[in-house]
């Protein structure tokens, strides 16, 4: 989410360096190696084959074989010479080519081609032992000679290498021939060799996968001693453990968790502790309660907090924490904590989530502050006010509200949609902070959104009464920069003086900052009052508080030392925020450093802090919200995600609503990708796709470690090493069950369509090139344009022209994600204005202009695509082409299950936007051939009957075949197998 505030000095970024990945570090030629290692005279280009036999129990061995280029020899082929025990050999003249194909037969008919792909060798030596291709001789090392020994292991679990040579050279001799001698198979990404050394105590070494990459220390090559040694990620352990020796069984437990405190509030409890330590790392929590008509509970959890919940009035409560590993060894018991309830709240009128599939449910994207204002009484303007143009529109930047989103419910269910998007809820603290990402009171509803008879509550359970989901926008990874109160809020900023006295108002102990309130000493501030002095705080962290920069203001006034945000200025604390600021976008540090002065990066893997957030997003689990909008997921390691926050989530949502309210409580993260490519320059860390999966791999229990730890882990392996899904795909026309075992719980925005969105083809084309690396692209929040940017990073709303919005979401409703509107779009509103340009500009001139004068009047609709009545303005949205084609749209996808819930394929289908779509449960089989604007044929399809959602056509197939004509640009032809036929009426574009 980019953010808005008003103009602030910037203090210098501090850019991380980050290490290089160690692949590339690999692939140099070891500097002792190079005159071993250069090309052979002419003449002497051969390649020498030795085959393993113990395992074929072959009489004779043939090698069939030809070298690149050139013809293959004579079936079976030269007949190989035995060179030692169970294995034979041929050394062959490969003239000028560089290597030959091979396989092996015993001259009878019985053959090894490497299950039918052949062997692809190179030159010099090389093995083929049981299907695994090497570079060294077997035989060179038959016997070892009585001397000193060196036994060396070698990790491969980074570099992902399938074969490990050791080249060496023991103290005082001479190197091996390279590329070495091949090291043997240990364990799970460890290789092993012993060595004799003779009389030398030592032996320098290199390593290398027999095909090029090596491993030299960085041209320094390794120096090993006699004994064991491993050598991983360039680190030499001498005398060293066998790492592949059986791990002794874990039988010690972890440390008792401490700092047990629990806190009541009506009739819940909350209890945080802090983590324990354990020698292989704690698994989950048994929190034991005592106290009450129950008695004795005990609860496991995975995170270090705890929600009771429904528990009885007026009662003291005991709880003592136990850890957990996974061994099952148990801690001893914390010391005791105890709260005593209050009297039970009352309870709300709703809040229960919908708890439906996600994906049946079309999402409608609205700034609350921005939409229709219901209540002006809670309007605020902000320090900006003024100074960005809204006074003179009369357009306060907060103006909408939760009163004026119930009154339109109903133009949103008219539309067609059924879940609502809605911008962070939590209160905000900044200059202007409308929007909601500059959190405050992550535990507090914004009172500026909220009105009697209009709160929260009532907002999702008049969105419920209407068949509604509403989805939360939250931020996890940012608070704002005056703090976030219950963690960590400043006492003291800087130093205020006359010049600055027009912004910054005086210190006012007595003031309490609600976003409504005007600070009492200036008359005019509802934001700063509490926070501004003219003396050096008592206690101050802050490095050279109150000296001039050096640097002036854009309206030419001093700068001071800590008088805006900084996270190297000692401000905030580490234990809580990050100390950094982003240098590389693509780097560790976008994920643990700061986006903006206005956004204090939250240490989101400290477990007071995890402990904060989870706690604060409960309480709106627990108010009925049927999912949340993930904003900067990016900037969170995905271990953090899938340890920490993910699991809270379902934990809470399983525990107040059940498992099947869990499964469908929709997570979707903002995983911001701004370039065309499946992976984000080629960084795994920082594709959208990445979030959607689980770890493979167990780190460091320590989150802070863990984080790097995946970083570099998952990094190494790049993207190639990712896994794949055919969870969105069909199996030729067949529909499969998904396999989600490996899902994060988390799923994403597809920013790769949404850049691409400038052309519909565009968009299709690319969207199905990342499908196969999301665990289930039929989950994608799928848009054109947002509150942040437009197609390919446009700082613009979209202005390709109704035509072109018409095919744009003619393809969103049929193709496989979840279409998303963002707020005026079916109106083309604001189209080709800026989206955001903070105070600097008035909001009416934006993107993020209010709506509300669009929506004048009243509206009611019974069912969802449909109004029953509309009077005033918004009689005359609702007739607009592009909300009439919309209607339409959502009439049809809510009609035919294969468009809600179904995978996809083009295969057998031709035409540039054209796919086949199918859902199969229980008694439903829903099975439609859809094209975009241009012609197509489906071939190889099940023979029936297809009725046309549009037009009402009925085909029969017979041959398999279905031929389209070009319906025209926005329209389409969605043929479903024993359809409905017919669906809607026409409009503008569906017809």
């Amino acid at each position: 989410m980019r953010r808005t505030s008003p103009h602030r000095p910037r203090r210098p970024r501090v850019a991380l360096v980050v290490a290089a990945a160690l692949l590339g570090a690999l692939t140099a030629t070891p500097g002792t190696a190079r005159a071993a290692l250069e090309p052979a005279a002419a003449g002497t280009n051969t390649a020498t084959v030795f085959y393993y036999t113990k395992t074929k129990n072959w009489s004779s061995t043939y090698l069939h074989y030809a070298p690149e280029g050139g013809s293959w020899t004579t079936v079976p082929g030269t007949r190989m010479e035995a060179a030692c025990t169970d294995w034979v050999k041929k050394t062959v003249d490969l003239g000028a080519a560089t290597g030959l194909k091979a396989t092996f037969n015993n001259g009878s008919g019985t053959w090894d081609n490497n299950g039918g792909a052949d062997y692809a060798l190179g030159t010099g030596t090389l093995t083929v032992k049981d299907g695994v291709i090497a570079h060294s001789d077997p035989c060179a090392d038959t016997g070892p000679v009585e001397g000193t020994r060196a036994t060396v292991y070698y990790s491969t679990a980074t570099t992902g290498w399938t074969t490990a040579n050791i080249h060496y050279q023991p103290a005082g001799g001479s190197w091996t021939t390279p590329p070495g001698v091949g090291m043997e198979a240990a364990c799970a990404g460890w290789w092993r060799k012993t060595l004799d050394l003779g009389t030398a105590t030592s032996l320098k070494a290199a390593f290398n996968n027999g095909n090029g990459v090596w491993d030299n220390n960085n041209s320094a090559d390794y120096t090993l001693p006699a004994g064991t040694t491993t050598v991983k990620d360039r680190t030499v352990t001498a005398n060293a453990k066998d790492p592949c020796a059986a791990e002794a069984p874990d039988t010690e437990p972890p440390t008792a968790p401490t700092k047990v405190t629990a806190s009541a509030d009506g009739t819940s409890v909350v209890v945080s502790w802090e983590a324990a330590t354990d020698n292989r790392g704690v698994t989950r929590y048994q929190v034991t309660r005592t106290g009450g008509t129950t008695g004795t509970t005990v609860t496991d959890v995975a995170s270090t907090v705890l929600s009771d919940t429904a528990l009885e009035e007026r009662t003291p409560y005991t709880y003592t924490v136990r850890a957990v590993d996974a061994a099952g060894n148990v801690s001893p018991a914390s010391a005791t904590a105890t709260a005593t309830t209050g009297e039970k709240p009352p309870a709300p009128a709703g809040g229960t989530p919908l708890g439906t599939d996600p994906r049946k449910d079309p999402i409608y994207f609205v700034l609350t502050a921005r939409f229709f204002d219901g209540d002006s009484g809670n309007n605020r303007g902000g320090s900006q006010h003024t100074k960005s143009g809204n006074a003179e529109a009369d357009d306060p930047m907060f103006r909408g509200d939760f009163k004026g989103l119930v009154a339109k419910l109903d133009y949103i269910k008219a539309l067609g949609f059924s879940a609502v998007w809605i911008t962070p809820v939590v209160l905000n603290r900044s200059d202007y902070d409308y929007h909601g990402y500059h959190g405050y009171d992550f535990y507090k509803v914004d009172p500026r959104l909220e009105s009697a008879g209009a709160s929260y509550q009532d907002l999702i359970d008049a969105a419920h009464a209407k068949g509604m989901k509403i989805y939360q926008d939250v931020v996890y990874n940012h608070s704002s920069r005056w703090g976030a109160k219950g963690l960590f809020t400043p006492t003291v900023y800087g130093v205020r003086d006359s010049q600055w006295s027009w912004y910054y108002d005086e210190r006012n102990e007595g003031f309490t900052y609600d976003g409504l309130t005007v600070e009492p000493k200036s008359g005019k501030s509802y934001y700063n009052g509490d926070l501004w002095s003219t003396a050096e705080p008592t206690g101050n962290t802050c490095v050279n508080w109150g000296r001039p920069t050096g640097g002036k203001s854009a309206e030419g006034y001093t700068l001071y030392n800590c008088q805006w945000p900084s996270p190297t200025s000692g401000m905030f604390p580490k234990a809580y925020y990050h100390q950094c600021w982003i240098g590389n976008w693509e780097g560790e540090d976008a994920r643990s450093c700061w986006l903006h002065e206005d956004l204090a990066d939250f240490d989101t893997e400290n477990p007071a802090v995890q402990n904060y957030l989870i706690g604060a997003y409960d309480k709106y689990i627990d108010m009925g919200v049927d999912g949340f909008r993930v904003d900067t997921a990016v900037h969170i390691p995905r271990v953090t995600w899938n340890r920490r926050f993910l699991p809270a989530i379902q934990e809470r949502v399983t525990r107040k609503f059940g498992a099947e309210a869990a499964k469908n409580f929709f997570v979707f993260g903002e995983v911001a990708a701004f370039v065309n490519d499946k992976w984000n320059r080629g960084s795994v860390n920082h594709s959208a796709q990445f979030y959607t999966w689980k770890e493979r791999k167990e780190y460091s229990a320590d989150d802070e470690k863990a984080a790097l730890e995946q970083y570099a882990y998952e990094n190494g392996l790049g993207t190639g090493g990712q896994p794949t899904s055919t969870n969105a795909f069909l199996q030729g026309n067949d529909y499969h069950a998904p396999d989600h075992s490996r899902f994060s719980g988390m799923n994403i925005i597809d920013m790769r369509m949404h850049m691409n969105f400038s052309d519909a083809q565009n968009a299709f084309s690319n969207g199905k090139d990342s499908d196969d690396s999301v665990n289930d692209a039929t989950y994608n929040v799928v848009y054109v344009d947002s509150h942040d940017y437009g197609p390919n990073k446009s700082s613009e709303r979209y202005s390709g022209g109704t035509d072109a919005w018409a095919e744009n979401m003619a393809l969103m409703w049929t193709f496989r994600g979840i279409p998303t509107l963002y707020y005026g779009s079916e109106i083309e509103f604001q189209k080709g204005r800026k989206i955001d340009c903070g105070p600097s500009c008035p909001l009416s001139t934006t993107g993020r202009a209010y709506f509300g004068d669009h929506l004048a009047g009243s509206v009611t609709a019974s069912d969802f695509g449909r109004a029953d009545s509309a009077s005033g303005q918004v009689a005359t949205t609702l007739a607009q082409p592009l909300v009439r084609h919309l209607q339409r749209l959502n009439q049809i996808r809510r009609a035919v299950p294969a468009l809600q819930t179904g995978q996809y394929s083009t295969e057998g289908v031709s035409g540039q936007m054209a796919f086949k779509r199918r859902y199969t449960a229980g008694a439903t089989d829903s099975f439609a051939l859809v094209t975009v604007t241009g012609a197509a044929t489906f071939t190889c399809v099940p023979n029936g009957t297809y009725r046309d959602a549009v037009t009402g056509d009925v085909r029969t197939v017979t041959d398999g075949r279905l031929a389209v004509t070009a319906p025209g640009k926005g329209n389409l032809r969605v043929y479903v197998l024993n359809g409905p036929g017919r669906i809607g009426v026409d409009g503008p574009y569906l017809k």
